[in-house]
């Protein structure tokens, strides 16, 4: 077995200070939490940035858009335990958009999941860090996802899964816009609706750009909130960089129904000369870029 073929293994100091420093968030108010979950998206986009100049190869666009969604997600809202990361009362995050898988393992890692070194390996030959997010070889990853309309389905199972056992864990998703193109994310939308999965929360990135085109332009995607609403969901709209915003959009649902967070994002978000850009949802930065990307989020 070669070095990138060793299992990811637990990062036990990280994962300890994690579950402490998660607890607080969880307690505090949005305003209180935001500060420190602003802190950390920062070290996930400058994690991001190393990663894939590391491999050559990424999203980093919507790596960039979705970081503080998975932020709260992960470290302000759910109840997760590295140490113990098959607990069948955990709750459940699905990244749908499994193409920016890089914000995910940062995230990941910086929760204690595996060790941060680890983000070196990503998108190597036989490392278990796969362009596309993987359960069996990723620890904290609750499903493989990239085939789009695919993670989005998984999760209504989950929450459905919950409510059928009579368990009080909840399921986050988070999807891509040009992703809501795809039918099966609507057939989900209805199902989650009809069985009044309260305890399924539906987030979705929406930068407004997707591969080569706006998402408008491409299939028109708007009036999105009242989409969900006509679906049977309880409709949140939110800055989707704005950590208070984002962690009350997340608490959960007051009317028994699925929740459905329309996040307004930027594509790029924190590097200037990416932001709102088609170009990045895959193009690879130079080391001079991210150099002054670096310099950028180093405020």
């Amino acid at each position: 077995m070669t070095v990138l073929e060793t299992p990811l293994r637990v990062d036990e100091a990280t994962a300890a200070s994690y579950v402490e420093r998660s607890a607080r968030l969880r307690a505090a108010t949005p305003a209180q939490a935001a500060p420190e979950l602003a802190r950390i998206a920062t070290g996930i986009r400058r994690d991001v940035l190393t990663t894939i100049q590391a491999a050559r190869m990424g999203h980093v666009g919507g790596d960039l858009s979705v970081t503080d969604l998975l932020v709260t997600a992960m470290w302000g809202t759910l109840r997760l335990d590295p140490l113990d990361p098959s607990n069948p009362l955990r709750d459940r995050f699905v990244l749908s958009k499994g193409h920016c898988a890089a914000a995910l393992y940062a995230t990941l890692a910086s929760c204690g999941f595996f060790p941060r070194e680890r983000l070196t390996d990503f998108m190597a030959p036989l490392s278990p860090l796969n362009g596309h997010p993987n359960r069996v070889k990723v620890p904290g990853v609750e499903t493989n996802t990239g085939p789009l309309g695919h993670g989005f389905p998984v999760a209504t199972g989950c929450a459905l899964g919950a409510k059928l056992r009579g368990e009080t864990w909840r399921t986050i998703v988070v999807l891509g816009d040009g992703e809501l193109q795809e039918g099966s994310n609507w057939e989900a939308a209805m199902t989650a609706a009809h069985h009044e999965l309260a305890n399924l929360t539906a987030v979705v990135d929406r930068n407004r750009l997707q591969q080569g085109a706006r998402t408008e332009d491409t299939k028109a995607l708007e009036p999105l909130d009242a989409k969900w609403a006509s679906f049977g969901w309880e409709t949140r709209v939110i800055d989707g960089h704005d950590h208070a915003a984002i962690k009350q959009a997340l608490e959960p649902s007051t009317t028994g129904r699925p929740v459905a967070v329309v996040a307004n994002t930027i594509k790029g978000k924190g590097v200037s000369f990416m932001e709102d850009r088609v170009e990045w949802h895959h193009k690879v930065p130079t080391d001079e870029q991210v150099r002054l990307a670096l310099a950028e989020l180093a405020g």
